[in-house]
């Protein structure tokens, strides 16, 4: 009987470590994949924090729209923005979404959505934050987090320092963005 009651116990010790496990695994529909010359980023979506932003982002991303665009603006310790298909933050898709906020912090690897002075402005724009900006919480909508590869994200082409602009000359571009649940081996 103590043996049993030992197996069950093991049994159900590795029961939970696999269900563990396998919820840690990203959804494949709520995860980007974005190819940068310096390496891949893995991005988990979060629609539960910003549900129309990240469809808008999925669909936007389903088209190709991404691929190519410049980082037309990236800080040094603080972001790097994309998402302009004119590459001077003043483009984007032509559809605005309105805003998300949630109690979701600006942490190194967050991903936002740039907006202008309306809230409501959002629109195909976004940026990846390189540090943590917490003076952005609950001021522009969160809607992921890099699970891997900021070393790449690090590696992109910064605005020399003290410009504030942050434009950069000779931008660094997204060669690819795809979903990975349509990315077939």
């Amino acid at each position: 009987m103590r043996n049993m009651l030992k197996l069950l116990l093991i049994f159900g010790f590795f029961m939970i470590a696999a269900t563990d496990e396998a919820s840690a695994a990203p959804d494949p529909e709520n995860t980007l994949v974005l190819e940068l010359e310096h390496g891949t980023v893995v991005i988990e979506m979060l629609p539960e924090v910003a549900p129309k932003h990240v469809a808008r982002i999925k669909e936007l991303t389903r088209k190709g729209f991404y691929d190519g665009i410049v980082f037309h603006r990236v800080i040094d310790g603080f972001m790097a923005q994309t998402g302009d298909p004119t590459g001077t933050g003043r483009g984007g898709s032509g559809q605005n979404i309105d805003a998300e906020f949630s109690s979701e912090p600006y942490l190194r690897g967050t991903l936002g959505m740039a907006r202008s002075q309306s809230p409501n402005s959002a629109d195909s724009q976004f940026f990846i934050t390189l540090a943590p900006a917490r003076f952005l919480d609950n001021q522009y909508t969160v809607w992921g987090r890099v699970i891997e590869g900021m070393d790449a994200v690090d590696q992109i082409k910064k605005a020399p320092a003290g410009d504030q602009s942050g434009s950069v000359d000779d931008p660094d571009k997204i060669v690819r963005m795809r979903v990975k649940a349509d990315i077939k081996d």
